[in-house]
């Protein structure tokens, strides 16, 4: 085991939003790590294009063997980067938005009396009765479920929350 898999994942976050060149495997890549797996160790490598655009590597973390950072990142890169990675419809609206729409399906949903649990790093999902899960912005299309009658009870549910305006 090399000494990157050895690190902790407080180790890893250390390295996320910055500039880095790797060696893995007699090869150098060089981009923006976006993450770092806790369990393989595995590199997620952004390289940032113009207009908007993005190239993703993955570097196997068996095959690290150094990892230097060039550059710090600053907010812009890190949201950016963030930005890359986030669902279509949740790219329009700001942070605060995407709260209050939140804020408002889960009053909507206690009104209901509906079970749900907020889960996530950053508590963005919303997961009703165990069985089905929103994401941002809170739609009715970012509901996500196996069992097609609570998904469409659900997204009939928030269709006719008269409290928000759910843009569609």
């Amino acid at each position: 085991m090399n000494g990157w898999c050895r690190k902790k994942p407080l180790e890893w976050q250390e390295y996320v939003n910055k500039e880095v060149k790797v060696t893995a495997a007699e090869q150098e890549y060089e981009g923006w790590v976006f993450t770092v797996d806790p369990v393989s160790a595995n590199i997620v490598l952004v390289n940032l294009k113009d207009g908007g655009k993005a190239s993703v590597m993955a570097v196997m973390g068996h095959a690290v063997e150094a990892v230097e950072v060039l550059r710090e990142g600053d907010s812009s890169t890190a949201d950016q980067l963030t930005s890359l990675f986030m669902p279509a419809g949740a790219q329009g609206y700001s942070r605060e938005e995407l709260e209050n729409r939140k804020s408002c399906l889960r009053d909507w949903l206690e009104k209901n009396r509906i079970p749900f649990t907020e889960q996530g790093a950053q508590q963005e999902t919303l997961c009703v009765a165990g069985v089905l899960t929103v994401n941002p912005p809170y739609g009715p299309e970012d509901c996500s479920s196996s069992n097609e009658i609570i998904l469409s009870r659900v997204q009939h549910l928030i269709q006719s929350n008269p409290g928000c305006q759910q843009d569609q």
